[in-house]
């Protein structure tokens, strides 16, 4: 047994979209299920402590999109938000998933926002962890550098920089990831081939409003108020250099009524950097009446 898969015992299932299978995590019972939407370049197991606090008492689900983590990694394949968007509504649709408690990281939020403002009705509140869903207003030279033509697609896909970057720029409070940690997040992206949706997920950052996925953003953002009546809680890393602060409060024009947390001296990877945190807030924020009770 690998050395991640000790923290992260869960069984997996599929979804067959076309001719590939979508992963996905599917832990304990109720009818309130947690739902877990991942970015780049994570996957489930970025979730893996929810997964653990909640599955006891009520059922967790947790994606990996297609390309990422244990998906399959189709090399010709419309890796887009569009189609994300798309893969995870059928898995709401399949598995009849209603009064979700959506819990979204990074493209995460792009993805699962979209999925919402398509199906409101299954949307029961809302939890962003340091997320954008609107164009980008500034790309981070560490992501620009990934863009480079030729040269951006070799560091990501060949050397594997943006995943091994990633553990240690996208963490502040924490000097360095563990090992299980660092090794679990790695663990799908080990080659080449493997690497596809990481790299496609940053060629799809759009630069201009001719970008479909600018327009697709703008869309989800012009409609975001069709979320705003529900329980909305941000928890965010304020150190982290790529959704910066200014992300967090251009959700909060948005999403005025909203609980929000500033974690001070936590980075991107909120659930790696802070997990106890998270789990805090979020357990007085799923179940008010077990916190109020202590």
């Amino acid at each position: 047994m690998a050395l991640w898969q000790s923290e992260y015992p869960f069984g997996s299932h599929y979804l067959t979209i076309g001719a590939h299978r979508m992963h996905y995590v599917d832990e304990g019972r109720g009818d309130q299920p947690i739902v877990c939407v991942h970015g780049n370049p994570t996957w489930s197991f970025y979730y893996r402590a929810i997964v653990k606090h909640f599955q006891n008492t009520q059922r967790v689900v947790a994606v990996d999109h297609l390309g990422c983590g244990l998906s399959d990694k189709p090399q010709k394949y419309p890796y887009a938000l569009a189609q994300h968007i798309s893969n995870l509504q059928l898995l709401w649709q399949t598995l009849d998933l209603r009064r979700i408690t959506l819990v979204v990281h990074d493209w995460g939020g792009a993805i699962g926002l979209g999925a919402a403002i398509a199906e409101p009705q299954r949307i029961e509140r809302i939890v962003l962890l340091n997320t954008g869903a609107f164009p980008p207003p500034y790309i981070p030279w560490q992501i620009a550098a990934c863009r480079i033509p030729l040269l951006g697609p070799f560091a990501i896909r060949g050397l594997n920089l943006f995943c091994r970057g990633a553990l240690r720029m996208a963490i502040a409070r924490k000097k360095k990831l563990s090992p299980i940690a660092s090794s679990g997040l790695l663990a799908p992206y080990n080659n080449w081939a493997n690497r596809i949706a990481v790299s496609r997920f940053v060629a799809d950052i759009p630069t201009r409003p001719s970008d479909p996925t600018w327009q697709l953003l703008e869309q989800i953002e012009t409609n975001l108020s069709r979320l705003a009546h529900l329980p909305i809680m941000m928890i965010w890393g304020m150190k982290d250099w790529c959704f910066r602060p200014d992300c967090l409060e251009r959700f909060s024009h948005h999403f005025p009524q909203a609980d929000i947390v500033r974690l001070q001296d936590v980075g991107h990877y909120v659930m790696e950097d802070a997990p106890e945190d998270v789990l805090q807030h979020l357990e007085r924020f799923v179940n008010p009446s077990n916190a109020q009770a202590h």
